[in-house]
């Protein structure tokens, strides 16, 4: 059968290698992805170390931002929707994806010690709330096709679903955290001073009508150290209203290939989804190696 059909031994050996490879490394991806979860550590927003944290708090708004879910029109603060087609043909029925989205919105995480923006492009999302309905136009937001207008548009079948984070909702969020705001970095005094000289040798003029004592248009030795220290002295104040200003937080895709996840569910929870996904991506490696032995088996007999 399969030396008369090798257009179909070869269709079957590729689904059942994709089966082992694929259930291969998406096992090793869960578990590794379940470990760094249940091995790093909760941080608080005010203390957390630069680099990839884990953080959990709630939700809040940001100001001046009013974000609605685009299928459903309820306020929120993170939106991703995905309508689908009903498609007929003989026999073969099912749903075709023709239009998704998801809000680039950052979201603010607070936990009670700071405050915590979050950019959520590149994370993968789990929100708790998710609705999912039917209808018989392509938008639900739009006009709705009644009578004689819903019988010429062919009665066409759509499925939408929309998911959300709201204000108030608890959030898990595990990636790149950065603390950004002159307090956080360190003085360095003589390149803050070359920085200001380097500043004010762009208006010459105007140094020389400050430093030049002896108004003979040159600056000798002993008015340039006047310089120099005038612009450590300028170097130290600025530095210091700069330290003044408050530092803020944000979070982002983590340059390796750690996880990126916001969740309204815990770590625990999540831990314990991404162990059975890897069970069963273990099943399916298991199964491909298996048919693909008995298809090379076949194939030698």
């Amino acid at each position: 059968m399969m030396q008369s059909d090798p257009i179909g031994f070869f269709l079957a050996l590729s689904f059942a290698l994709g089966a082992f490879l694929g259930g291969g490394w998406w096992c090793l991806r869960r578990r590794s992805q379940a470990r760094h979860l249940l091995d790093t550590p909760t941080s608080k927003i005010r203390s957390a170390a630069q680099g990839y944290v884990e953080l959990y708090g709630v939700l809040e708004a940001l100001p001046d931002m009013q974000i609605r879910g685009p299928l459903t029109g309820k306020p929120c603060v993170w939106w991703r929707f995905r309508i689908e087609e009903y498609r007929s043909s003989g026999k073969k029925r099912n749903w075709r994806v023709i239009e998704s989205g998801a809000s680039d919105a950052w979201l603010r995480l607070a936990d009670g010690t700071g405050q915590c923006l979050i950019d959520p492009r590149g994370a993968e999302i789990r929100a708790a709330v998710r609705e999912v309905w039917e209808g018989s136009q392509r938008h639900p937001l739009g006009p709705a096709k009644t009578g004689l207008l819903s019988f010429l548009g062919g009665g066409q079948r759509y499925r939408y679903s929309e998911e959300r984070f709201h204000v108030g909702q608890p959030l898990y969020a595990i990636g790149d955290f950065r603390t950004l705001g002159a307090s956080q970095q360190g003085f360095d005094r003589h390149a803050a001073q070359g920085e200001v000289i380097r500043e004010w040798k762009g208006d010459y003029a105007g140094l020389l009508r400050r430093f030049d004592s002896d108004g003979n248009g040159e600056l000798d030795e002993q008015e340039w150290n006047r310089v120099r220290l005038a612009a450590q002295l300028e170097a130290e104040d600025r530095h210091r209203h700069k330290a003044a200003e408050p530092a803020w937080h944000q979070m982002g895709k983590p340059a390796e290939r750690q996880p990126f996840i916001l969740s309204n569910s815990g770590e625990d929870e999540l831990a314990r989804h991404f162990y059975w996904q890897a069970a069963a991506g273990a099943v399916l490696c298991v199964a491909g190696a298996v048919a693909t032995a008995w298809l090379l088996g076949v194939q030698h007999w």
